[in-house]
């Protein structure tokens, strides 16, 4: 299952948000729109890529970063299977207790 959220931002902080999404790692996808909604790039966001990968993207985002006085994120996310709000917990098993 996954949700979306959306980050309205300026231009400067594009590219350090970017970074920040791809760094936490559950992200499957992000798209960067305008404010009207006019969309300027989309990427899937795989954890196994290596950096070097990254490397041309974030270039284009930093150039896009200088163009545009305002932007929109949309991130896509994986939430865990056994919890829908992104939070699972797990409780410890019981010992058993003796009889004496």
């Amino acid at each position: 299952m996954s949700f979306k959220e959306t980050f309205n931002l300026d231009g400067e902080q594009l590219l350090q948000k970017i970074k920040e999404l791809i760094k936490d790692g559950n992200v499957t996808k992000i798209s960067i729109s305008d404010k009207n909604d006019k969309e300027f790039m989309s990427f899937p966001v795989n954890v196994g890529l290596l950096g070097l990968v990254f490397a041309p993207i974030l270039a284009a985002v930093g150039a896009l970063a200088a163009l545009v006085a305002e932007c929109k994120i949309t991130v896509e996310r994986d939430t865990p299977a056994g919890d829908a709000t992104g939070t699972t917990e797990q409780q410890a098993p019981e010992e058993p207790q003796s009889g004496i």
